[in-house]
């Protein structure tokens, strides 16, 4: 059985894509980025750890704003190049403040925001 991190189809950039989810009620949270270090922070803290590329630094989540993600599991899809966290999210996930970064609904063609 390979590793975890081995398994992972980063882009060219180093990156792969990431998918937090609520590990309670299944909620879609946020999609941030991640390369190999802040996978291997990961596995030894148990938090989630992500990467910046506009600030080009690695970030971990609520780390200014107080709203943590704690890991419960963490999921690689079939191709390798998307991960899975399952988070117990603390406050908002969205920095707007709201709880989920995907509170933006099509409705036609007008964008609708969830309360």
């Amino acid at each position: 059985m390979s590793s975890f991190i081995d398994e992972v189809s980063f882009d060219a950039n180093g990156l792969v894509p990431a998918i937090a989810q609520d590990a309670e009620n299944g909620q879609v949270l946020m999609m941030a980025w991640r390369n190999r270090a802040t996978l291997e922070e990961r596995m030894r803290t148990g938090q989630a750890v992500y990467w910046s590329r506009s600030r080009k630094a690695r970030w971990r989540k609520g780390e200014t704003s107080g709203h943590t993600q704690e890991v419960v599991e963490l999921r690689l899809d079939c191709d390798g190049d998307a991960v899975l966290l399952k988070v117990r999210q603390t406050g908002p996930a969205c920095h707007t403040g709201q709880r989920s970064c995907f509170f933006r609904v099509a409705q036609n063609s007008e964008i609708v925001e969830l309360p």
